[in-house]
């Protein structure tokens, strides 16, 4: 009898050890089960961690003020205009003129670029035929004082010039350098490539320039420039350049453009005159 208690005993104690070790392996996968969780919560706020503080907004926009391209802030200013005039009676006559012009100023640096054409005829013969373009980049090293490098180019037919190419550079220094009104002075040197009456000739020039613009109110605005090219080995030899014009504005976008154009060879081709000069009056149109 003691025997089978004995026995019983003891399948109890091992029923309960195994009862016992289920428990306990119950309790680990649970604790494993918590772990896992309590892990990825973890990974999930590692991942929140790396967002932007409230302030990161704030740098990003200070930043992009601070890289903001030249160009927003220092737009071109272009200008296109147009004119034609017409006369019909005793004498048909007929002049079309066009240009566009466009600038751009930043505190160290100036662009300026143009192109133009002009047609005229009388009676069916041509009076007027002429096409032109030019370009000009101003560094300043001061407020005032800056070099330049320029270059032009020219056809008139009617002064029987096929081509005609300046490019140098030079120096220059605004006298007057106010909100309303400028005045610049320029020097410099350039080489000169033209086929004037049937003939190619190359050589080097000098350069003395000026501009000046004043703008007498919002509306209106008043402009002169004068350039004198000389050939430094033949002084005899020399283009003078001028305009001189005034423009008022009738829209915020249209304005009457009236300028005097004149253009001087000392040395033409044969049969041709030295002095081709007109008078304009257009409309204009900026963006």
């Amino acid at each position: 009898m003691n025997a089978i208690k004995t026995a019983v005993l003891s399948v109890a104690m091992v029923v309960a050890g195994i009862i016992n070790s289920a428990a306990q392996t119950k309790v680990v996968t649970v604790t494993n089960f918590v772990t896992v969780v309590i892990t990825n919560v973890v990974t999930v706020t590692n991942i929140v961690s790396v967002t932007p503080p409230p302030n990161a907004a704030l740098s990003s926009v200070t930043m992009s003020s601070a890289v903001m391209p030249e160009s927003s802030k220092y737009p071109w200013k272009s200008s296109v205009s147009a004119g034609l005039t017409l006369a019909r009676g005793n004498k048909n006559a007929t002049m079309f003129t066009a240009d566009f012009q466009t600038q751009k100023k930043t505190p160290f640096d100036e662009y300026h670029l143009g192109l133009g054409a002009a047609y005229g005829e009388q009676n069916s013969v041509e009076t007027v035929n002429n096409y032109k373009v030019f370009g000009q980049w101003n560094h300043l090293f001061t407020p005032r004082f800056f070099g330049y490098l320029r270059t032009e180019g020219l056809r008139d037919s009617i002064a029987n010039l096929d081509y005609r190419l300046t490019l140098g550079p030079g120096v220059g220094y605004y006298l007057i350098k106010g909100t309303n009104t400028t005045l610049a002075l320029e020097a410099g040197s350039a080489f000169e490539f033209q086929r004037l009456g049937g003939e190619d000739q190359t050589f080097v020039t000098a350069r003395l320039a000026d501009r000046f613009e004043h703008k007498i109110s919002d509306r209106a605005r008043l402009w002169q420039s004068v350039e004198i090219l000389p050939q430094v080995d033949k002084l005899e030899n020399y283009v003078i350049n001028f305009e001189i014009g005034a423009e008022a504005a009738i829209t915020k976008s249209f304005s009457l453009k009236t300028y005097f154009d004149d253009t001087y060879a000392n040395r033409p081709a044969a049969g041709r005159l030295k002095n081709d000069a007109k008078l304009v009056a257009g409309v204009a149109y900026k963006f």
